[in-house]
């Protein structure tokens, strides 16, 4: 987490998308977002292979309110591993929502699923409540992705 925050922002900017002829990821966002997490308020969840950054994930967090911005992945399934990281730290944390932003299919393969809004708000309400996380991964979060129990949605 947070090795490489401009890398994965540059890399989810330059990544091609199906049906997308653009990105809306501009070098002023990138400058905003990198000032974002200078100030401890964006974040990168990275996945490596044998030192080469293949995949990963940024997003703003706000106390407990996590908002999924953009993900890119070099190698297949790179960007899902990072997503499963950042799932099992955010129930680790107590970290009740990840905004995803979009209803794609395949966020709802990995589990995303769409609320009302009266849902979000008061979801996103109570994470601006909490604290915010030290944002450090521990290998413990996988416990919360491969074992997430009963309490689990």
């Amino acid at each position: 987490m947070d090795s490489s925050f401009r890398r994965v922002i540059e890399s989810c900017a330059t990544s091609p998308r199906d049906g997308q002829a653009g990105t809306w990821i501009l070098p002023e966002m990138i400058e905003a977002y990198c000032s974002l997490h200078q100030a401890g308020l964006a974040h990168s969840v990275e996945t490596w292979i044998d030192g080469k950054l293949s995949g990963g994930l940024y997003c703003v967090s706000m106390g407990g309110a996590v908002f999924g911005e953009s993900m890119f992945s070099n190698d297949s399934d790179a960007s899902k591993i990072a997503l499963a990281a950042l799932v099992g730290f955010c129930r680790h944390h107590e970290i009740a929502q990840i905004d995803c932003q979009q209803n794609t299919r395949h966020l709802a393969s990995l589990g995303a699923r769409e609320m009302t809004r009266e849902q979000f708000i008061g979801g996103v309400s109570a994470g601006l409540a909490k604290a915010a996380p030290a944002w450090q991964f521990s290998a413990v979060y996988w416990q919360g992705v491969l074992d997430p129990g009963p309490a689990s949605t």
